[in-house]
């Protein structure tokens, strides 16, 4: 297993231990049929800001599914700080398959 591999599954783990995603996001996470690993989108501010736009919930509310305070969410959307680690992991989950799965 590769380096990055056993870093998606370490981090999918601890995303579902925290109760960030459920057992079939995990799953499809951290599944050995996975060929590639899909490059994970760089998102703006202004996308940031859409994409919660888009799911309908407060800069709060969307701070507490990606696990961070509404100051960093403010912070991501103004374009102070940008998406790295798992905040960008998350975003690309989220826009790629909605809030409900997390």
């Amino acid at each position: 297993m590769s380096t990055l591999r056993d870093s998606i599954n370490d981090l999918a783990n601890d995303l579902h231990e925290a109760n960030i995603i459920n057992k079939k996001t995990l799953r499809d996470l951290t599944s050995d049929d996975i060929g590639q690993i899909e490059e994970m989108h760089i998102y703006t501010a202004e996308e940031i800001q859409e994409l919660r736009l888009k799911q309908n919930v407060s800069q709060s509310i969307f701070a507490k599914y990606l696990n961070i305070s509404p100051k960093m969410v403010m912070a991501l959307e103004g374009g102070q700080k940008k998406a790295q680690g798992a905040i960008l992991r998350l975003l690309n989950i989220i826009d790629k398959h909605g809030l409900e799965v997390i």
